[in-house]
């Protein structure tokens, strides 16, 4: 049975990806920056951080507001004691965009010190904002380090472990491989024979069958090999080892 090719973003070729992992908290923003304050004084708007650029005490935001009063929200922008400017690029009805230049750029800072880049949008609400981020497993935790030390509590939904098996296997090994997942040979129940694969790619059943054990042998062991062995500890030395993430 014939089956269009799927996408073949399975693997990067000639690297591993080492410990990675992907972690939402939700962040109570300190007061001091702009955003953390005025969402609180309007709990019911929605601040959505699109872009942001930290520069030297300083940051750069565009920031999508959805409100249903705006004039008092960009009045209380403007006049907040840490920006340094603001201007309306595009406003539509109950929703307009800013650019923002303010002092105390938190979030940014917080992520430049743990070397951890924030996934955009970052959405804000009386005063939380939620926040995904990606990086190794020490990194992720600093990030938690680096939000303490600001003075942000925060709560962590989830951690999940991201991994790129996959990584060492040949050219060969990828290409009858991608066959075989292809046609569903790895479906259930099975659209592919074993035979068909190799009459595909051109080599003998005994062959195939020899590279698809080495590649699934392979991938196990690094999928095996990325998992973390104990979970990321976000917890501060003060709290007695009490877990948060299970």
């Amino acid at each position: 049975m014939f089956r269009p090719p799927r996408s073949r973003r399975y693997f990067h070729a000639g690297r591993r990806t080492t410990n990675m992992a992907q972690a939402r908290l939700r962040v109570t923003i300190p007061d001091g920056p702009w955003v953390g304050d005025v969402s609180r004084e309007y709990p019911d708007a929605r601040f959505q951080v699109l872009t942001a650029t930290p520069d030297d005490g300083a940051g750069f935001a565009l920031v999508r507001i959805t409100a249903d009063e705006l004039d008092p929200i960009l009045g209380a922008v403007e006049e907040h004691d840490v920006v340094t400017h603001c201007s309306v690029m595009a406003e539509d009805d109950g929703m307009v965009t800013v650019q923002v230049e303010a002092l105390v750029p938190l979030l940014q800072t917080v992520a430049r010190r743990a070397g951890v880049p924030i996934e955009m949008p970052v959405e804000i609400r009386d005063g939380v904002a939620r926040i995904d981020i990606t990086g190794d497993h020490e990194r992720v935790a600093e990030f938690g380090d680096a939000l303490r030390d600001v003075g942000a509590d925060f709560e962590v939904e989830y951690v999940q472990q991201r991994v790129n098996p996959g990584g060492s296997l040949t050219e060969r090994q990828r290409e009858v491989l991608f066959e075989a997942v292809d046609r569903g040979y790895y479906d259930v129940p099975r659209e592919c024979t074993l035979t068909e694969v190799a009459e595909h790619v051109g080599i003998a059943k005994s062959t195939c069958s020899e590279v698809l054990q080495r590649v699934e042998r392979t991938i196990v062991r690094e999928f095996v090999d990325d998992l973390p062995r104990r979970p990321i500890d976000f917890e501060s030395p003060d709290d007695d080892g009490i877990e948060r993430i299970q």
